[in-house]
């Protein structure tokens, strides 16, 4: 009888592991963490709003992380990420209360992945909207998730020398990655 009671023990612990590191962490153990390491390390903090079914925001990381730049990323961000406007069935992937972190700072209508870069109290310094040609900053156009065109990696360009310590080398680098997530251009009519 012990042993079978020992075993029940055994399993109920390897279950609520198991459950204990599937927990997605609410917003502000993110943002705690995410702050504290950039303090630590005298960085910026890169929060990206992203979900699991965005082909944009993967492209984002995988540009952040591409070893051609990562190191540049590293050495001047700490990037953090909040889940949030998950299908359904997939709902409890999302960051609890981050979609109210994105509405915080306007970008619950701005389509995914919406980022933004914060000095370690909070502070926002940029973020993903773009102004529109000739407007004044703050006056978006659109927001450009993970930049693409040549406008939208330019856009970035200022903000990673505005936020960072990296060159003008390591921007020519970085804007040079981004440009290979533009899509290839459409076939020519008659040419399908």
């Amino acid at each position: 009888m012990k042993a079978k009671h020992l075993l029940y023990a055994l399993f109920m612990l390897i279950g609520s592991a198991a459950v204990a590191q599937t927990t997605i962490p609410a917003y502000e153990t993110v943002l705690k963490d995410a702050f504290a390491q950039a303090g630590k390390e005298n960085k910026k903090v890169l929060l990206m709003f992203h979900a699991s079914w965005c082909g944009w925001c993967k492209k984002m990381d995988a540009s952040l992380n591409d070893p051609i730049c990562k190191k540049m990323f590293d050495d001047n961000y700490v990037i953090a990420h909040l889940d949030v406007m998950e299908q359904p069935q997939k709902v409890d992937l999302e960051n609890p209360g981050a979609m109210k972190v994105m509405t915080k700072y306007a970008g619950e209508s701005s389509g995914l992945p919406f980022w933004l870069v914060l000095d370690t109290k909070g502070n926002v310094l940029a973020n993903s909207l773009m102004p529109k040609d000739g407007a004044a900053i703050g006056i978006p156009e659109d927001n450009v998730g993970c930049p693409a065109s040549e406008k939208e990696v330019a856009f970035f360009d200022a903000i990673l020398k505005k936020t960072s310590n990296l060159k003008d080398g390591d921007i020519a680098i970085i804007h040079k990655r981004f440009l290979l997530n533009q899509p290839p251009p459409a076939p020519a009519k008659g040419t399908e």
